[in-house]
């Protein structure tokens, strides 16, 4: 029989892979090696707990594993990365409802708990439960179920929310207070059912471009639930790697809005959508003028530096091959070939960048937004592929416009701007981008994937 010094021993090396793999991760260079680390950091984890002496039977537990790790090769195969958001949203969801689960668990086999242990009890259900609800509205919301598609709140919405979270603590501390085991149970129960109404109207009335936010609020909620979770059953793996994730997610949430230029209380009892003092989008685009890939081939021919724009789009087409393709036949021509990244394009922190990665293109090209807005009024050709909100000088202009004063990629400072877009339609914040209009800019209307090919072509053919 395995001792508990050893199972501890195999904990706290779990502990240090996942610190170790979690630092490599702030590093594109290192971030493969620091998730392998974490990986095997959490198989550690899980066999420590499987060799606990107090398990009485391991049939469940193996068919848990063996679900789980179908579920997961299924999912790493066929989802694809512009579904990465949603998946992130799901995974932490699935955290908060086995925290809650597990946290049920444990007071139904330990009724009789001290104190700290019976509210880490009513918090894990109280976090889990928010976190799994949650992050199911803001799944469907990402995946743009009709249904979820627009902000939907009830009056007094914000008091309500308040009402329930107060009613969920209280409900904890009803817990603590009564020695009935009947009672205790009705009323970690009860903390379920308030909870998930609580998940449900914190994330309904938020629109659809605070989905990123509020996905990486769920990633630290599920970390604090997992956290709260240890606590409970006196699992250090438990509380350690909850805490890491509790930590990471709110620092994430606070890159987030620093990045939309949001607060994180404006962004949950706040709306995205507002009365932009522009004009419509049909006088903003009435000098709108369109190209061909041959007329963006020619521009391109005497371009000394170039840099491209990722968005969404990108990811949507899956261009990011072709976009490789395109810059390796531009540099062998001798120009200067760079990628502006915004932190928030494509839903979440890093998604062009793993997007660009998974398509060979070197780390060293991809500017953060921060390093290249100074030198863009020195670039020949600004391609944006699928990208509008990160781009729309609106921000800058407009104090009444939903997206005022979040940090844009200034690409209307280039001399010449190549937009791919299939058509004006607006991005996220529902508003016009006259960067589309914009003297030096035209606009390739047609799929990313195929107008970067198209151009390729017309490059070659020159």
């Amino acid at each position: 029989m395995i001792s508990q010094a050893t199972i501890q021993f195999a904990y706290l090396l779990a502990s240090i892979l996942l610190i170790i793999g979690l630092k490599m991760m702030s590093h594109p260079k290192s971030a493969v090696r620091g998730i392998v680390l974490s990986a095997v950091g959490m198989a550690l984890a899980m066999i420590g707990a499987a060799a606990d002496p107090s398990i009485v039977g391991y049939v469940l537990i193996g068919i848990g594993i063996l679900a789980g790790t179908i579920a997961g090769v299924y999912m790493a195969q066929a989802v694809q990365m512009t579904a990465m958001p949603q998946m992130v949203g799901l995974l932490n969801g699935l955290g908060g409802a086995a925290s809650t689960l597990v946290a049920w668990a444990d007071l139904l086999q330990h009724p009789h708990q001290s104190a700290d242990i019976v509210v880490a009890i009513g918090l894990s259900g109280l976090i889990g439960t928010v976190t799994f609800w949650g992050s199911m509205v803001a799944y469907g919301k990402l995946e743009e179920w009709d249904k979820l598609k627009k902000p939907y709140s009830l009056p007094n919405q914000v008091l309500i929310n308040a009402l329930l979270l107060t009613a969920g603590l209280l409900l904890t501390a009803l817990m603590v207070w009564t020695d009935s085991v009947g009672l205790r149970i009705a009323y970690y129960l009860l903390i379920v059912v308030v909870s998930t109404a609580l998940g449900l109207f914190l994330v309904l009335p938020i629109g659809g471009a605070d989905m990123p936010v509020v996905i990486s609020l769920m990633n630290s909620y599920s970390g604090l639930a997992a956290a709260a979770t240890g606590f409970a059953i006196d699992n250090n793996i438990l509380i350690i790697a909850g805490s890491l994730v509790g930590a990471s997610g709110v620092i994430l949430t606070q890159i987030m809005c620093k990045a939309m230029n949001r607060s994180l209380p404006n962004v949950l009892f706040g709306k995205m959508a507002g009365d932009s003092s522009g004009a419509s989008a049909d006088e903003v685009y009435a000098n709108v003028r369109s190209t061909t890939a041959d007329d963006v081939a020619m521009i391109l021919e005497g371009a000394q530096r170039v840099v491209f724009v990722p968005g969404y789009g990108l990811a949507v087409a899956q261009a990011q091959h072709a976009v490789r393709d395109l810059s390796k036949l531009l540099e062998k021509r001798g120009t200067t070939v760079e990628y502006a990244i915004h932190p928030v394009a494509g839903r979440m922190p890093g998604h062009m960048n793993v997007l660009l990665a998974e398509a060979d293109i070197s780390y060293d090209k991809l500017k953060e937004m921060d390093d290249i807005n100074p030198t863009l009024d020195s670039v020949d050709v600004a391609i944006v592929i699928g990208a509008n909100d990160v781009v729309n000088p609106v921000a800058r202009t407009d104090p009444k416009s939903p997206i005022a004063g979040m940090p844009i990629i200034d690409v209307d400072k280039c001399r010449t701007i190549i937009v791919v877009k299939r058509s004006l339609s607006p991005g996220f914040a529902g508003i016009p981008n006259p960067l589309f209009a914009a003297p030096n800019t035209l606009m390739l209307y047609a799929d990313a994937q195929q107008a970067v090919l198209d151009i390729v072509k017309a490059v070659k053919a020159l």
